[in-house]
């Protein structure tokens, strides 16, 4: 329907153009003018609503005159996007030389020299035409970006934000031109705020694609590895499963952050007085540490899964299942290690929620005080309102007779205070006489 529209917005503009340029008028200049902004101002809104993989396929059914025209409408922002979009043919007859540039996004491509591993960052699809890459990290590329990038090559390359919502039983598979697919969770633990960042693996014609729309730790270091050691790759699976070991030892680093964490916290849990508010504190601080451990042991199970569907799949070479059983046992020790720390958090959380509870029963207690200190004295107060009160007091004056009441009901409350802290003073040496060692 899109490509329909526009067509017939490019033949009437044609045949409006043709008709004032035959026919002789006033103003001719002007009526020229007006009329081209009609035109342009409906492709453009045209344009605006039609994603840029849909503009692409119409630059290409259109003939070279009518391409060229409807370019001429394209705003300089979209520009970069349709070159991706389009063939080279096609891009030749509009723009000439000119190569579609990354302009949002960071492309590596790593290849083998002299046994190294060398890391290029590339700026356009041209650099692609000189290098035989192992593997292709896509950060934050933009679906033009990643559909150019994935013809050059003969794929189709995802989003990997929009996998995030498939089951796990669907991030594994192969497609029928023997693609593996693999879309799998890193830790990316930054400021003591964790998450998982869902990354997508393309293995395609022994080259390992990448996709993902943000930077992580475990890449980062991958690259710096790539840089100053010899390379030890045979092949691109060999670099993605180096790739699952790096983030099982990112994930290591970071449960040894939360247990000296923790370490701290319980420090704080085993004072003898804790306040309301180093309750909240820690209870904040126990969360924080709770999520970020589930989220390395979701991790790890999915790194699990994803190991062992390729190992299923009879995609390694033995060596490679030797690398793939020494995962799976740095895994296992990881998830006994996370177990100990939910362990370990239940423990600081009842203990904290224990503190919490003895500081209200103290503050009931000290309640309970008051109320025992005052109940006799509200009777007291309560004779001292009644009539005969003033009847046993006749022919005293009252400011004696009550400022004599009132004299009584304090010494009445100071020795009842007394009693009560005779009484607990008892209680506590009776209870350090019971404690062992004692």
């Amino acid at each position: 329907m899109s490509l329909q529209t526009i067509i017939g917005l490019l033949n009437k503009q044609k045949i409006v153009e043709d008709m004032l340029h035959n026919q002789p008028m006033r103003r001719h200049d002007l009526v020229e003018t007006v009329v081209q902004r009609q035109h342009q101002v409906e492709l453009q809104a045209i344009l605006e609503r039609l994603p840029a993989a849909e503009i692409g396929k119409t630059l290409e059914l259109l003939s070279i005159e009518d391409a060229q025209r409807l370019w001429s409408h394209v705003t300089p922002e979209r520009e970069e996007d349709l070159l991706w979009e389009i063939s080279d043919a096609r891009r030749e007859a509009l723009v000439g030389t000119r190569q579609p540039q990354i302009s949002t996004g960071q492309i590596n491509v790593c290849e083998v020299v002299n046994g190294r591993m060398r890391i290029v960052e590339i700026s356009c699809r041209r650099d692609l035409e000189t290098l035989k890459p192992v593997w292709i990290d896509l950060l934050q590329a933009s679906k033009s970006e990643r559909s150019g990038i994935g013809r050059f090559y003969g794929l189709e390359l995802p989003d990997p934000d929009e996998l995030t919502d498939l089951e796990a039983s669907a991030r594994f598979y192969v497609e029928e031109s023997d693609e593996i697919h693999l879309h799998s969770n890193f830790l990316l633990d930054h400021d003591r705020e964790s998450r998982s960042v869902p990354v997508a693996f393309i293995l395609h014609e022994n080259i390992l694609f990448t996709v993902r729309n943000e930077e992580l730790p475990v890449f980062r270091l991958q690259r710096l590895r790539a840089r100053n050691q010899l390379s030890a790759f045979s092949d691109c699976k060999d670099l993605l499963l180096e790739l699952y070991d790096t983030d099982i030892e990112y994930s290591a680093d970071a449960l040894e952050d939360s247990y000296a964490a923790l370490r701290q916290v319980g420090q704080t849990v085993l004072r003898e007085n804790i306040t309301d508010t180093d309750a909240t504190r820690i209870l904040t601080e126990i969360t924080t540490e709770e999520d970020r451990n589930g989220l390395i042991r979701s991790n790890m199970l999915d790194t699990q899964r994803a190991v062992s569907f390729l190992m299923r799949g009879h995609f390694l070479s033995p060596a490679q299942i030797s690398k793939v059983n020494q995962i799976l046992r740095d895994i296992e020790s990881l998830n006994s290690h996370t177990a100990f720390l939910f362990e370990k958090i239940n423990f600081l959380m009842d203990a904290t929620v224990g503190f919490i509870n003895v500081n209200q029963n103290k503050r009931v207690s000290q309640l309970t005080v008051l109320g025992v200190v005052f109940m006799p004295l509200n009777i007291i107060a309560g004779m001292g309102g009644m009539s005969e009160f003033s009847m046993m007091t006749a022919g005293i004056p009252w400011p004696v007779a009550y400022g004599a009441l009132c004299v009584g009901m304090a010494c009445i409350g100071w020795i009842t205070y007394l009693i009560l802290k005779l009484l607990e003073s008892r209680r506590s040496r009776h209870a350090a006489a019971q404690r062992p060692g004692l």
